[in-house]
């Protein structure tokens, strides 16, 4: 007498499992231009890396003689896989069956990723694709009464999710139509990306807007990556998902295993003492002539580090992660290019994200100020621009992280305070303009009675203009070390690599939860 017949059923339960909603689902999914779950699992982990956890759960029916008839697999497929060479848990919707959309088994496993990246405090990529509950089957009309709901004892589902953000790297994937629950999934992500054309996100799917609001989109039209990488839905776009795939492992490659760890640090090539000549001439003795801040960027940092996050949202900040003689480093940024740089209500709450990321993760902080001020006019008033810049301040002044400002251009105004955390090492370049308002509009409202009565209005302006414009060369504050060095501006680079030495002891004693108080 054995076992040899349940041990039988349990190898047919898995094989069963792998074949998902069937040889026609899986063709139709590819006829679609999109990969199942289990291909892109196995195409985004290392090789024979994969450790399915619940391989057997679904539901199954059987004859008379107890034989297996038919199996539905649960369509959410989780467990370990590497990336870097690290261990991951790894999960996503099973769009094969019922279109992503839970079965009971699929919507535990669901839950089950974040529990699982939480126990064994390791990153979680979700990869997702499908929508959330359907009212099919939902209203409980058969013969015999059934347990609804959950038990009023138990935790509420969302909590986890909630908290594996404050404990481990997430990554999700917008990897086909995402609505309902998997939406709510993919925004509580420290980075998200969608592919472009067949993955929308949405709320409701277009059936739903049209019966609600009478108003008729198709899914792009809705919920497109031109939409949501606007709209800061998603962080970040992929041409396809391999590219997708490679844009997750890129921001792990950053991020350490969880808050308990700091990033690992790499092996540079790169001289931290290299000087980019270019740097010198960068900044244009006009100020309102634009400059390339990214390239800046570029020659400050690790050559080919710099990974930028969300670049078409709050487009007056750029935001990324970087190294600094093979450390990693948070990267905020002023872009001039779009609306001077000004801190519109979008950049500040693409500048608070990155601050809250870096001090997540104990991840110290490179800021390259050129900070025209709040973003002013009617659209900035009902944008609520100064409520979300002032929460994007606290955010700064609350900073745990070691952080390094360089005054690359203009500093203006109460937004020049998002630039700034207690422990900020304050370098300045030559080409550093700074004051309560800049000269041209603040010369207009100080002055105006003065010009207006000149006999040559707008000659006794520039003239005004240039006269206060000798006052804001950066050289009295470093005279008074009112910051800590005034410095060429090709030198940046190698005294960023010596502050990166100093700081990163000091990363050591951040390990662990972090805690803010309430901001506005």
């Amino acid at each position: 007498m054995s076992w040899q017949k349940e041990a039988h059923e349990i190898e047919l339960r898995v094989k069963l499992s792998k074949q998902q909603g069937g040889e026609e689902s899986i063709a139709n999914q590819h006829a679609k231009g999109r990969l199942t779950i289990r291909e892109r699992i196995d195409a985004l982990i290392e090789k024979n890396s994969f450790e399915e956890h619940g391989e057997g759960a679904g539901f199954a029916e059987k004859g008379e003689d107890g034989s297996i008839e038919d199996f539905t697999p649960a369509n959410y497929v989780v467990g370990f896989g590497k990336v870097n060479g690290r261990r991951i848990v790894v999960g996503g919707e099973d769009f094969t069956l019922k279109g992503g959309s839970p079965n009971g088994a699929g919507l535990r496993k669901s839950v089950y990723a974040e529990e699982l990246a939480v126990q064994f405090k390791v990153p979680l990529i979700r990869m997702l694709e499908g929508g959330g509950g359907s009212v099919a089957g939902s209203s409980g009309s058969g013969k015999r009464p059934v347990t609804v709901g959950s038990p009023v004892y138990s935790e509420p589902r969302f909590k986890i999710i909630a908290q594996a953000m404050n404990v481990v790297p997430v990554v999700s994937g917008a990897m086909g139509p995402v609505a309902g629950f998997p939406a709510g999934r993919l925004v509580a992500s420290h980075f998200s990306v969608m592919v472009k054309e067949i993955s929308q996100v949405l709320v409701a799917g277009p059936a739903l807007v049209d019966r609600a609001l009478g108003i008729s989109l198709t899914k792009e039209e809705l919920g497109g990556w031109k939409i949501h990488t606007r709209s800061g839905i998603v962080d970040n776009v992929a041409d396809s998902e391999e590219g997708a795939f490679e844009q997750m492992r890129q921001f792990l490659d950053f991020m350490p295993q969880n808050i308990w760890h700091i990033p690992d640090r790499v092996h540079c090539d790169d001289d931290p003492e290299r000087a980019d000549e270019a740097l010198i001439s960068i900044v244009p003795k006009d100020g309102r002539i634009p400059f390339d801040m990214r390239e800046v960027i570029s020659s400050i940092m690790d050559q080919g580090s710099f990974f930028e996050i969300a670049p078409y949202y709050g487009q007056g900040l750029i935001i990324g992660l970087a190294r600094l003689n093979g450390a990693v480093v948070g990267v905020i940024a002023n872009d001039c290019v779009h609306f001077a740089g000004a801190m519109t209500a979008q950049g500040s709450q693409k500048a608070k994200k990155m601050m809250e990321l870096c001090d997540t993760f104990h991840i110290p902080m490179v800021n390259l100020m050129d900070e025209p001020g709040f973003m002013i006019g009617p659209d900035a008033e009902m944008a609520a621009t100064i409520r979300y810049g002032m929460s994007a301040v606290a955010a700064a002044v609350q900073s745990t992280v070691p952080w390094a400002t360089i005054a690359v251009h203009k500093s203006f105004g109460v937004a020049s305070a998002a630039h700034f955390a207690s422990n900020t090492y304050q370098l300045a370049w030559p080409s550093w303009e700074m004051g309560a308002l800049p000269i041209e509009g603040g010369v207009a409202v100080a002055f105006h009675r003065e010009i207006a009565a000149a006999e040559d209005p707008a000659a006794k302006r520039k003239e005004l203009e240039e006269k206060l414009m000798q006052n804001r060369t950066p050289f009295p504050m470093m005279e008074s070390f009112a910051f800590h060095e005034l410095i060429d501006p090709r030198h940046t680079r190698s005294k960023l690599c010596r502050w990166v030495e100093w700081v990163q002891p000091l990363l050591e004693d951040l390990k662990g939860p972090v805690t803010w108080g309430m901001r506005p």
